[in-house]
């Protein structure tokens, strides 16, 4: 029984070695050399296999994977690599042209796959030894704008090698190299309509050690110059080689002899202590710094706006309630209202003559007199000055006489 028990944990550490070491690739070396294109494919079927296979047999693994690519102990990759990977089902690629000061260097470059389907990862390391090379840099160097290619197509190893193919073919140099592929969106170029085929464009810089054809210096002659700055296409000789594949924008052509390339140097300020030093190891510093106190610095942040706060608020406070000018104001319409309100009062009690429609009517027939329409508790501020008839309260209808004679209806 012991020995089964035995066997079957050592089966169980056996298992779990050999996944430990199928998931951790071992250290790959490539060795470009400076001033020269590289360019380096991660395949995906590189991959699959550290990925569990599909829950059915016979089916085919088309997992989703994508790359997540950084300088080791860094976040991203080096200012001279770049990455790109159109679609998740697509290979990614590593290009860039490293320069003469990375000579002697090993860069490490870490490459995480990511199973989209799984979410598992799995991961290597690249590492990227530049050499240095007696032909770099080539004096003359010419840049192509290839319209109808996107950065990924071009850097397939046959379409690229197409392309210097077809330069070699014009231009006739001994020794011919790719330096650079730049995607036209880097240059501030945009994103092409979904129209057409249309494509982002490529810029493709190639050097030689000889110097340009006739035919790569006829866009400079006044004539294509003219056409150039009308938007119009350029009579090139040569074009006819590139157009069965390549559509060159021959207006975008630049041609660089380095040999007559005036050198720049800038003087550059003395960054200080507190400005780290370019390719320098970042040490930060160490615990015995001493504690700094920012107590005081707190006071004096909150102490000061407090105070000019309070400043104005007595200044407003002051002019709003001890600096008004509406005081005065205000007591001349109260010493109005109150004076009306005393003319009201007292216009309620005065006595007024009655006018000769409102005095005590005579009766001549009966000899009777009406008392006065107009008690003196009647309030006169609100009586008319002119009575009707038929307002009278107290009125007595006073007799007629009618003449003598007979009536007749």
């Amino acid at each position: 029984m012991m020995s089964t028990m035995s066997a079957a944990g050592v089966a169980v550490w056996l298992s779990t070695v050999v996944t430990i070491l199928s998931r951790s690739h071992a250290d790959r070396n490539v060795y470009p050399s400076a001033g020269v294109l590289f360019v380096h494919v991660l395949e995906r079927e590189y991959f699959k296999g550290e990925f569990p296979p599909y829950p059915k047999s016979g089916d085919v693994s088309n997992d989703p994977i994508t790359f997540n690519t950084n300088l080791m102990g860094y976040p991203d990759r080096p200012g001279w690599l770049r990455y790109i990977q159109r679609t998740p089902h697509s290979d990614g690629v590593l290009y860039g042209s490293p320069m003469a000061e990375h000579v002697g260097k090993a860069t490490v470059i870490e490459i995480t796959a990511y199973n989209r389907r799984t979410f598992e990862t799995a991961r290597h390391n690249l590492v990227i030894n530049i050499m240095g090379t007696e032909e770099f840099p080539l004096p003359y160097q010419a840049e192509f704008y290839i319209k109808n290619m996107n950065v990924e197509e071009m850097l397939a190893s046959e379409v690229l090698g197409d392309f210097l193919g077809a330069v070699k073919n014009v231009w006739q140099p001994e020794r011919l190299n790719a330096i650079n592929i730049t995607s036209a969106l880097d240059r501030g170029g945009r994103v092409p309509l979904p129209i057409n085929n249309l494509k982002e464009g490529v810029y493709v810089m190639v050097g030689a050690d000889v110097p340009f054809s006739s035919c790569l210096r006829e866009v400079e002659s006044p004539h294509n110059q003219l056409r150039c700055s009308q938007e119009m296409e350029p009579v090139i000789s040569c074009d006819k080689k590139f157009r069965a594949q390549f559509h060159i924008d021959w207006c975008k052509i630049s041609l660089v002899d380095i040999n007559k390339v005036v050198p720049v140097y800038i003087s550059r300020p003395d960054p200080g202590t507190g400005i780290l030093p370019e390719f320098a190891p970042y040490d930060p510093p160490s615990e015995s710094l001493k504690s700094r106190d920012y107590f005081s610095d707190f006071l004096i942040t909150l102490a000061v706006p407090s105070a000019v706060a309070l400043v104005l608020f007595f200044i407003l406070g002051y002019t709003m309630c001890c600096r008004r000018e509406g005081v005065i104001q205000l007591v001349h319409h109260s010493s109005i209202q109150k004076s009306t309100k005393e003319l009201r009062s007292m216009s309620k009690n005065r006595e007024i003559s009655w006018p000769l429609s409102t005095l005590p009517v005579f009766n001549p027939v009966s000899g009777e007199v009406v008392p006065p329409i107009h008690p003196d508790n009647y309030e006169t501020t609100s009586m008319p000055l002119m009575q009707t008839q038929t307002n009278l309260q107290n009125q007595i209808t006073i007799p007629q006489q009618r003449p003598s004679g007979k009536w007749y209806s």
